[in-house]
């Protein structure tokens, strides 16, 4: 577990690992590409690890350069069989179901266990099934699990509509696109940093993208190439915006490197809305807390699907933030409607007074005064927030469950050691 204390204001400087969110579709986009690609910047997390076991078991040959272990050259699967280990591996992470495109081109079937991963909520498959079907392929679902058998749709294009803006939907359908070989129309795309960085490196491999709020197209290369392609991970926009908010909530002064400006600017809205000063530079955020005076201003972290809207794995960092921030302030989840009962309780147990107005809303109003305790990591970005909380709370505060928090994160712990935290891991 790891102990926590608070001490002097957050200092120095940081960079931040590879996106683990973009991480995933990126190297399933890899499979699907049956070509080789290098890819760079790839985090050590435990699930980007598990991707990369993932792809092995399906007969993917994945190697590092000599001296570059955050570098992946990944080739093509063998065709010849899938590892036993596979379906034990796949469910353990949730962004297993984005291998299917991967599976359906070699083998012309998928057949996968329900995902894991966080226990944030019915997450739902739906959408993603529908985009198989306008592809002309089978679903079957059971108790285990589903299926996904390649169909023999003759059409020479295909037009998707998305009910909502489903980052898990958008990806299997541009996953599924390239396996065809065909155009795609994606209406209602999510246009997340995430589903970018896949429509940016299909750009590197010769594909035609274009995507507004309204509509995403894809057209393929005029001809195939088995030239390799080198993409690299952004960022982690996650990583970047709960280190600022632990910057924030001690009234330091610390720069974040590594990080796309534009991925985290709703983070640096809420920052600035909460008067805390921060310069986005172009892969860097400055964040100049110490010395700040409170607004008062009302804090609304709304979870949005939209376009420059909130990404959800912001909001636990911010409910952190604001616990000690003057003001009254909102909180709303509906993507992930159980992670508010995760991060809640947890936070209770540090003395925070939250009113769930709704199983997916919240108030607080600050500050408020935490006191340490032993919490527990119940997801990922339950376990982020707590570190948060715990930098400001009198007396020690002790973080279980931290293979949560590893899933997503390969050294928090140590970055927030960087800064000047007080901070360690004990043996319970």
């Amino acid at each position: 577990m790891i102990a926590i204390r608070p001490g002097p204001p957050l200092s120095g400087t940081v960079t931040v690992d590879g996106s683990k969110n973009a991480a995933l579709p990126l190297l399933a986009a890899a499979a699907v590409l049956r070509r080789p690609v290098q890819l760079s910047n790839v985090p050590a997390n435990d699930d980007v690890q598990a991707m990369l076991m993932l792809l092995q078991h399906a007969g993917h040959s994945i190697t590092h350069p000599v001296g570059k272990p955050d570098t992946a050259l990944v080739l093509p699967s063998d065709g010849v069989h899938i590892a036993p280990e596979f379906h034990e591996t796949a469910a353990r992470i949730r962004a297993s179901y984005y291998l299917v495109p991967a599976l359906l081109a070699v083998h012309g079937r998928a057949v996968m266990p329900w995902p894991g991963g966080c226990r944030i909520g019915d997450r739902g498959m739906e959408q993603h099934f529908k985009v198989y079907e306008a592809f002309g392929d089978r679903t079957l679902v059971n108790d285990h699990g589903y299926s996904v058998e390649a169909g023999d749709s003759r059409t020479s294009s295909v037009s998707v509509m998305l009910p909502f803006r489903s980052r898990g939907a958008s990806i299997a359908a541009i996953l599924r696109a390239v396996v065809a070989g065909r155009p795609l129309r994606l209406g209602q795309p999510n246009l997340s940093p995430e589903v970018i960085s896949v429509l940016q490196a299909l750009q590197v491999a010769g594909w035609e993208t274009r995507a507004d709020e309204r509509v995403l197209s894809l057209t393929p290369p005029a001809s195939a190439s088995q030239e390799p392609v080198v993409w690299e991970v952004p960022g982690d926009k996650v990583e970047a915006g709960t280190l600022a908010c632990a910057i924030a909530a001690t009234r330091g002064n610390g720069r974040v490197e590594g990080v796309r400006s534009k991925d985290v600017a709703p983070m640096v809205a809420a920052l600035r809305w909460l008067g805390i000063p921060v310069d986005a530079q172009q892969d860097a955020l400055n964040v100049r807390a110490e010395g700040t005076r409170p607004t008062h201003q009302p804090l609304r972290a709304i979870a949005s699907l939209s376009p420059r809207g909130l990404d959800a794995d912001f909001e636990p960092a911010l409910m952190a933030l604001a616990l000690g921030m003057h003001g009254t302030h909102l909180f709303a989840d509906a993507i992930n409607p159980g992670r508010h009962s995760n991060l809640i309780p947890q936070l209770a147990r540090l003395g925070a007074d939250i009113h769930q107005t709704s199983p997916t809303q919240c108030r607080l109003t600050g500050p408020q005064q935490l006191i340490g305790t032993g919490v527990e990591a119940t997801d990922i970005r339950t376990g982020s927030a707590l570190l948060i909380a715990g930098l400001t709370a009198r007396g020690v505060t002790t973080l279980g469950g931290l293979e949560q928090l590893r899933r997503g994160h390969a050294d928090l712990p140590t970055k927030l050691l960087a800064l000047g935290a007080d901070i360690c891991e004990v043996t319970p």
